[in-house]
């Protein structure tokens, strides 16, 4: 699994296939075509989605294994490595991938979109698992999308494809959508460790050695990524995971803020704030008061 193999144009992973490239910048490949070869590690210089068929193998990401299965979807953006760990046995590639350049969509409604699929961004343990009904309307988009291809370019053609990738694209939206609910066994109890996490954070002296919990730090300490992390928390709570931890901040705050014998400055150095005037500006957002005024309120 150390040899990376790269992939900068659609026609070079079309050749790696044994697929023909009816169009330089997308491709509907089938997998089935390939040569059978062993594991190894790809580097992609354009989006590309996996469909595949059997397991044939662990699917990787970076160093990370994919929550992988057959009918899973695989979703990377260009720039990013994935592979199979097949233990060094000969396996042959099933199923399809939707392989589309950047080139592809700039200037279209799915390239001024593109960012707002952050499933592109997730990692280990969060690939899409379809079911079969779901599975069914990938292929007929995928579908769609190759007999556009088949047709030949014409004047209709790059509108009608970027028309059904990003069809494709909503598509993935609902399916993780509905997926945050169903697979709720592999979520259960993430928001609880998320609030138990940012407990023990506070809790201990991490504030004044280290700063405030980056979410970045919380989603690798929960063995996510930040994108389906901070997604994760957005759809279970309404807030973002920054917005949660800073209510959970502003929460720990107010209990110190009773401590007669902390002055506010003592206040903001043990909850990690480098410059208290941060501290006082992000409580004063939050709660309507400066600190002193809201222990005033209070006292």
């Amino acid at each position: 699994m150390d040899s990376m193999r790269r992939f900068n144009t659609i026609s070079e992973y079309n050749a790696f296939n044994n697929n023909e490239t009816k169009h330089p910048l997308v491709s509907i490949v089938d997998l089935s075509k390939a040569d059978p070869r062993s594991g190894s590690r790809m580097y992609f210089g354009f989006y590309i989605v996996f469909l595949k068929d059997v397991k044939c193998g662990d699917m990787v990401y970076g160093r990370n294994t994919y929550d992988y299965q057959e009918g899973t979807l695989v979703l990377l953006a260009p720039g990013q490595v994935a592979g199979i760990n097949s233990n060094g046995e000969i396996y042959q590639p099933k199923g399809n991938a939707l392989a589309f350049h950047p080139d592809l969509i700039h200037g279209t409604s799915l390239g001024k979109r593109i960012q707002e699929f952050t499933f592109f961004g997730y990692q280990s343990n969060e690939a899409l698992h379809l079911s079969e009904r779901e599975r069914n309307i990938v292929l007929d988009c995928f579908s769609k999308i190759d007999y556009e291809l088949e047709r030949g370019v014409d004047k209709h053609s790059k509108r009608l494809i970027v028309a059904n990738i990003e069809l494709f694209m909503d598509y993935c939206t609902r399916f993780y959508d509905r997926q945050f609910i169903t697979r709720d066994h592999i979520h259960q109890g993430i928001l609880a460790k998320f609030e138990n996490l940012l407990n023990d954070y506070f809790g201990s002296d991490k504030p004044q050695t280290i700063g405030l919990p980056a979410v970045a730090w919380c989603a690798e300490q929960l063995n996510l990524s930040a994108i389906y992390f901070g997604d994760l928390v957005k759809k279970e709570t309404g807030k973002t995971a920054q917005e949660y931890i800073q209510a959970k901040l502003i929460d720990m705050a107010k209990e110190k803020i009773f401590d007669g014998s902390k002055n506010i400055n003592q206040v903001a150095y043990e909850l990690g704030f480098k410059y208290p005037q941060h501290f006082a500006r992000l409580f004063k957002k939050r709660v309507g008061h400066t600190p002193q005024e809201y222990r005033s309120l209070k006292s």
